[in-house]
């Protein structure tokens, strides 16, 4: 019998049209494939769409809050239906940034230094950064580089609170200067680690989803032992949160600082769009995207 997968895409968080992109490729290399697809844009009836269609599997193609922060995850687990990517812990985890970073440091994995403070505390400018300018401010809980700024000058510190809709919680980390890597991990596997050359500026949101915007190097021009160090700690990371399916670890590399590689984050969702760095890791150890993403597809499961 033919299963019948729904592919959750778009919703409502600021990461919506990436989440429709990843859907709908994901959508057609599933018909591709032969199986039943049913596509849904993720609203607040979600539950009744669910137990309308009645799927054997969902495929959960949804990015940002509530997709990507272990919410929809508990509604699955509730409903019974397996499904792709991370269960609720470790999706909640990797999502709070500030929790994953004492994680990872628990492990001995080395994050920039930084801390918590709220969006009240930066819009009224009431209190210095808690680390040396440059630095970067960032919301807690987003992804795809949402709301990321670097802040060079002591005149840039404060933000606009009409142009935050992030949420109260503000994450400030020393700025790490230096070359951007990326791993992605499947299963249990690492598969490459790609450097990341943005055109101009940094890799921010514009750059990620925009194509020619940035270089993609894979395998990184890195040496032999810092190549495998970096594939290592992402694996590590990815079973430190307790992801499965797919997780893609980004890292700094300040080649003036003897142990210079920092973690910077794990993403639980990551991007399956023609620019992404996990389908784009995929290919080069031989994984076509639409095995990949049949692979999400028949190893999804509910965690309960």
């Amino acid at each position: 019998m033919t299963r019948h997968v729904a592919v959750l895409m778009g919703g409502w968080s600021a990461e919506r049209e990436i989440s429709l992109v990843s859907g709908r490729a994901a959508a057609a290399a599933l018909a591709g494939r032969g199986y039943r697809v049913s596509e849904i844009d993720v609203g607040r009836d979600l539950p009744a769409r669910l137990t309308e269609l009645r799927p054997d599997v969902v495929y959960n193609a949804l990015h940002g809050r509530f997709g990507e922060d272990g919410t929809v995850q508990g509604l699955l687990e509730i409903m019974g239906i397996p499904y792709s990517h991370s269960g609720v812990l470790a999706s909640s985890l990797a999502m709070d940034k500030a929790m994953a970073k004492r994680l990872f440091a628990s492990a001995g994995l080395r994050c920039p230094e930084g801390e918590v403070t709220t969006l009240d505390a930066l819009a009224d400018g009431a209190r210095e950064p808690p680390v040396p300018l440059p630095c970067v401010v960032k919301p807690n809980n987003e992804g795809s580089s949402v709301g990321v700024k670097i802040v060079r000058e002591p005149a840039d510190w404060r933000i606009d609170r009409n142009h935050w809709p992030y949420g109260p919680e503000v994450l400030v980390e020393r700025y790490i200067p230096g070359r951007e890597l990326t791993v992605g991990v499947l299963g249990d596997r690492p598969l490459a680690v790609t450097e990341i050359r943005p055109r101009q500026g940094f890799y921010d949101y514009y750059a990620k989803y925009t194509e020619h915007q940035a270089e993609h190097l894979i395998p990184a021009p890195l040496p032999g032992e810092l190549y495998a160090r970096t594939m290592d700690q992402a694996l590590c990371a990815h079973r430190l949160l307790g992801c499965r399916g797919v997780s893609r670890a980004d890292f700094r590399l300040d080649e003036d600082d003897p142990d210079g590689l920092y973690l910077l984050e794990v993403n639980t969702q990551p991007g399956m769009t023609p620019l992404s760095l996990v389908p784009e890791q995929a290919a080069h150890v031989g994984i076509t995207f639409d095995d990949l993403v049949v692979q999400l597809v028949e190893e999804a499961r509910c965690d309960a």
